[in-house]
């Protein structure tokens, strides 16, 4: 089936709940004739993830690290930097090595590289390239890092050290990059940053932050059609959860159908490509419904599943493998 991302993703976004339902399962089958039965199911041990049917072994696992610490210049209007007190902090290059030592000792298998971004959107990752080449060739470990918008050195950079996913969030619509991020042109900017990190040869798993306008879709649908013109080596789909004291803290998330139905079109739309369903998103029921739209829509993988996620992925007649890493190498993965 040709499947065009912008009209057939209008459609989508449009039609009612019962026509939605008949294309997950479009979605659903073509998954598992394209890849199989396996759902993995992603547990980073930056976060303690424990459900009846799998507990987290080893909190070094897969760690998060922060160049910047709690500080960010950007301070978008749905974060205010507050995702970074998550991470640990690693402020010089030889911090970031020691830290990485230890998980290399403790049997850890990877980190996450990330920190808040400058004015411009630009993660300032330049004097770690050595720490981060370390971390990969010299110990091992799968390194993913988060870049926020790319330039040309950070590219050549981050290619150098062999890295195995490098990823970002991608907008796809001015007034939500400018309002929200801050970020002028920022739909140019970002396309150019993908390009950059295509030519160099870096797998790339953009993300998708559904409703990042205020709860309301806005521009999905056109970043996974930029998306698609670079060659992913997988797509996350995100969603906001409000945060207190940002401005967004009473805003109502979108719906967890709105983002079945994202997922719907990232797994028409890239048939060949891992779709994962990431961390970030709502708690509660929202995330159990959000998991079941999840797998009905045809997904690779969810990070941090719920119990009843699991149960709904095995009533479905699939097969849940846990692994405590991060969802973006889940192109390693699935085969």
């Amino acid at each position: 089936m040709k499947f065009d991302i912008l009209s057939d993703g209008a459609h989508i976004l449009e039609t009612t709940s019962t026509e939605l339902a008949r294309l997950q399962k479009m979605g659903f089958d073509l998954r598992t004739q394209t890849f199989g039965h396996k759902l993995y199911c992603y547990g980073p041990t930056s976060y303690p993830h424990n459900i009846p049917q799998h507990a987290q072994n080893n909190p070094d696992n897969f760690i998060s690290l922060s160049v910047t610490g709690t500080s960010c210049s950007l301070m978008c209007e749905h974060c205010k930097s507050r995702l970074l007190s998550g991470m640990e902090p690693t402020l010089s290059p030889d911090q970031m090595i020691e830290r990485l030592k230890q998980v290399k000792v403790k049997g850890g298998e990877g980190v996450l590289i990330s920190g808040g971004s400058d004015a411009r959107g630009y993660v300032p990752l330049g004097r770690f390239g050595d720490a981060i080449k370390f971390a990969k060739q010299e110990l091992g470990l799968h390194v993913v890092v988060h870049t926020g918008l790319v330039d040309q050195g950070t590219a050549e950079m981050l290619a150098r050290a062999d890295i195995d996913a490098a990823m970002f969030d991608v907008i796809g619509d001015d007034t939500v990059a400018r309002e929200i991020y801050h970020i002028e042109n920022g739909t140019s900017k970002m396309k150019r940053s993908l390009a950059l990190l295509h030519d160099a040869g870096i797998p790339t798993v953009p993300h998708i932050l559904v409703g990042l306008y205020y709860g309301k879709l806005r521009g999905e649908i056109e970043a996974l059609q930029m998306i698609s013109e670079f060659s992913p080596a997988a797509v996350v789909v995100i969603a906001l959860s409000p945060i207190r004291h940002t401005p967004m803290e009473g805003v109502a998330p979108p719906s967890p159908e709105s983002i079945g139905r994202i997922l719907t079109v990232a797994r028409l739309g890239f048939p060949d490509k891992p779709i994962l369903l990431g961390c970030a998103r709502p708690l509660g029921q929202h995330k159990i419904d959000t998991d079941i739209h999840a797998i009905s829509s045809g997904v690779n993988g969810i990070a941090y599943i719920s119990g009843q996620g699991v149960v709904t992925a095995r009533d479905r007649g699939l097969d849940p493998v846990f692994i405590d890493v991060c969802c973006s190498l889940a192109y390693q993965h699935v085969q």
